[in-house]
């Protein structure tokens, strides 16, 4: 299972909190869910922003630094690197929390919004409500498998538009600049390529906007505006499509196709399978 930043880690260990799996999505983001009850918290100037949304419970806890109450689930709170906070925990809570190198979140203020870095100051916040972020949080990174080479996409573009919208609501007015157009031919194709040269493996975002030249954002947004999906989407539909002419052919077994179109497991592959073709692997061969 992929760490936590040290920091974090650390002072949530030294409390004898739980970690229940963590994840990477990027560059400079990783992922982590926290089970947690009935003790202190402490946070010594991180070198990472963090992102945290109460999951479950929440209500008792206190930051005792500014003598803050008020948490519960889908509360928010946004702690910059460089902070410093006490925590008492009351009860049991679960926890989710996005980890962001100060350098990423730079770098998608230039090529998301065309910020000057030198000019963003994250907001801290404590027992915030940002209900879309949650929902953010609950319906497009919290189903998926963090571990899955499958899911690596989505879970990508879902943290980077967690990302996104803290930019967008946490920092000072950005003055943000639209992205038009999409993709030229020539790097369409290119794109295109690389995805089918590469369907049996852990495909991430940065892989595809690398190809392309271009910032993972305006790559997912200049990708979108010429195919008319996400990438992630994109990548599992040509990973359904392979899969369906294999099963045609009728010689390679359910397993073995699974880990040809990058599937972490079959039955990862028959749950993806069934949601976008409304039959099993298996009821789909019969039925051909």
């Amino acid at each position: 299972m992929t760490e936590p930043p040290p920091d974090v880690r650390d002072a949530l260990a030294r409390t004898g909190a739980a970690l229940l799996r963590a994840g990477t999505a990027g560059r400079g983001l990783s992922l982590a869910e926290w089970h947690n009850r009935d003790n202190r918290a402490r946070y010594d100037r991180p070198d990472h922003h963090t992102l945290s949304l109460y999951l479950e419970g929440g209500e008792r806890v206190v930051r005792e630094d500014g003598a803050l109450s008020g948490g519960g689930p889908d509360k928010l709170c946004l702690l910059p690197a460089g902070h410093e906070s006490r925590w008492l925990i009351g009860g049991r809570l679960r926890l989710f929390h996005l980890y962001v190198a100060p350098e990423t979140l730079a770098s998608q203020a230039v090529s998301a919004l065309d910020v000057d870095p030198s000019g963003i100051h994250l907001r801290e916040l404590t027992f915030a409500d940002d209900p879309a972020t949650a929902m953010l949080v609950r319906g497009g990174v919290l189903p998926l498998d963090w571990a899955a080479g499958a899911d690596r996409m989505a879970l990508n573009a879902a943290c980077h538009l967690l990302l996104h919208a803290l930019l967008r609501r946490h920092i000072g007015p950005p003055g943000a600049r639209a992205v038009r157009g999409g993709l030229s031919p020539t790097v369409r194709r290119r794109v295109a390529e690389l995805i089918e040269a590469r369907l049996g493996e852990a495909l991430t975002l940065e892989a595809l906007a690398d190809e392309a030249g271009l910032s993972t954002f305006h790559f997912a947004k200049m990708f979108k505006a010429s195919l008319g999906v996400a990438p992630h989407r994109y990548v599992t539909e040509r990973r359904i499509a392979r899969a369906k002419d294999l099963l045609a052919e009728g010689r390679t077994s359910l397993a073995e196709i699974a880990l040809a179109c990058g599937f972490a497991s079959q039955s990862h592959f028959t749950r993806r399978f069934k949601q976008a073709a409304g039959l099993t692997p298996a009821a789909w061969r019969g039925a051909s």
